[in-house]
């Protein structure tokens, strides 16, 4: 059995009119029922161990976009419990505001610098990639796709070793087949999708984002009862429609959509 995998974007800081911030009491009692109920985070290199048995009540969590407020309001809760997560970097915005997404604050957030980065990576918290400007891959041609998987993963292994070099959570979810062999040919070996990814597929699998209304002691991606499976549902529509920013791209004219593409794999 692959382990689930959590997927988180914002902790606490300012209100937005999005769906992604969790707050930091939310969050903070999700991690000590956790803790308490016995579960334990795996690192990606034990996530993706081949040979490995994994024990129950082992998940992998992770974060998307790396904004700057998990240094203040997630990582030192984590650490308290003893848990550790991987953070998937927009590599073209480290250290700079969120100019890649729609405005739903009244100011734009910044993402963690790479003195944050080392820092918690120092303390054994891991940090991936999420593309270079978060742009939805199923949207953009070969060329385009590439240089998003290659400059990021090359960045993220000149400053971070090669390791940092070895994931990468597609923005939005979003990965058909074409996409996947590209990620593979950049030389990730794990890729990360959505809900409906398929844990047998190495760069396709699955995760379960949380977003606000997802405030249950156990998040619904490591629920296995009734209201766990409406959540994941609940979540994939959210996902699916959470198209916004690539809208926003496509209308600005930096992205191509091919023929006959989805609006999400």
């Amino acid at each position: 059995m692959t382990p689930p995998v959590l997927c988180y974007h914002r902790i606490g800081g300012a209100p937005e009119l999005g769906v992604t911030r969790v707050a930091r009491s939310v969050f903070e009692r999700q991690m000590r029922s956790l803790a308490e109920a016995g579960w334990r985070t795996l690192t990606l290199s034990e996530f993706a161990a081949p040979t490995t048995p994994h024990a129950p009540r082992t998940f992998l969590l992770t974060f998307d976009d790396g904004y700057e407020s998990l240094a203040e309001y997630a990582y030192p809760v984590l650490e308290r419990f003893g848990f550790t997560a991987a953070t998937f970097l927009i590599t073209d915005f480290v250290g700079r505001e969120n100019r890649w997404d729609m405005r739903y604050t009244w100011r734009r957030l910044r993402h963690l610098d790479w003195m944050h980065i080392e820092h918690w990576r120092a303390r054994g918290f891991e940090f991936a990639s999420h593309g270079a400007r978060h742009r939805r891959l199923t949207w953009v041609d070969d060329v385009t796709a590439h240089d998003e998987l290659y400059r990021a993963r090359t960045v993220l292994i000149g400053r971070l070793g090669p390791e940092a070099g070895r994931a990468i959570a597609y923005p939005f979810g979003a990965a058909d087949a074409r996409v996947q062999r590209l990620a593979q040919a950049a030389g990730y070996e794990l890729g990360f999708g959505g809900v409906r990814g398929d844990a047998a597929l190495p760069w396709h699998l699955p995760r379960v984002p949380v977003y606000m209304w997802d405030a249950t002691n156990v998040p619904f991606g490591l629920r296995q009862d009734s209201l766990g499976a409406v959540g994941r549902f609940v979540a994939h529509v959210a996902n699916r429609c959470a198209v916004g920013t690539s809208m926003l791209q496509a209308v600005r004219g930096r992205i191509w959509r091919p023929p006959g593409s989805t609006v999400d794999a």
